[in-house]
């Protein structure tokens, strides 16, 4: 995964990534949204169990939980950009995503160059001899904790 960090609202002394103590993460897609909470003191992350989403619309009452539960400072989402470094639709369904977090519970976000991450994360299950049927055994939990290490690691 290329590391790329976006800041997209503006942050405060408080919510600077090296203050800032519990962050969501999120690998957006059209069907399921990988997510992770991490800790910026440890610059770990675990995963938390997918939420479901209908053509890239979540289910917003399941964010909320997750979010009540969790108690976030900021979210992280990965940018899906190409190979090449430009965006393309999927990109801009992520920032919409990231915004409307944003919108919704008032709390800055960051967009992070996500390339490859479930590649990544299929290629730590195969070598853990984990189950290779990634459609009944989602790896975007993982792929959300990726995303939000790598964020942790370059934001420090």
């Amino acid at each position: 995964m290329t590391a790329s960090i976006s800041t997209e609202t503006p942050l405060n002394d408080n919510q600077k990534p090296n203050t800032v103590r519990s962050v969501l993460g999120f690998d957006f897609g059209t069907t399921r949204m990988g997510v992770a909470i991490g800790q910026s003191i440890t610059g770990t992350a675990q995963p938390l169990d997918p939420i479901k989403a209908k053509d890239g619309i979540p289910n917003w009452d399941e964010i909320t939980k997750v979010v009540e539960e969790w108690k976030p400072d900021a979210f992280v989402v990965g940018l899906p950009l190409d190979m090449d470094g430009s965006e393309n639709e999927m990109c801009q369904r992520a920032r919409k995503f990231a915004k409307r977090l944003h919108g919704r519970f008032n709390l800055p976000y960051h967009m992070m160059d996500e390339r490859l991450s479930s590649y990544e994360a299929k290629g730590h299950v195969i070598a853990r001899g984990g189950n290779r049927n990634f459609k009944d055994n989602s790896v975007d939990g993982l792929a959300a904790q990726m995303i939000l290490e790598t964020w942790f690691a370059e934001s420090v």
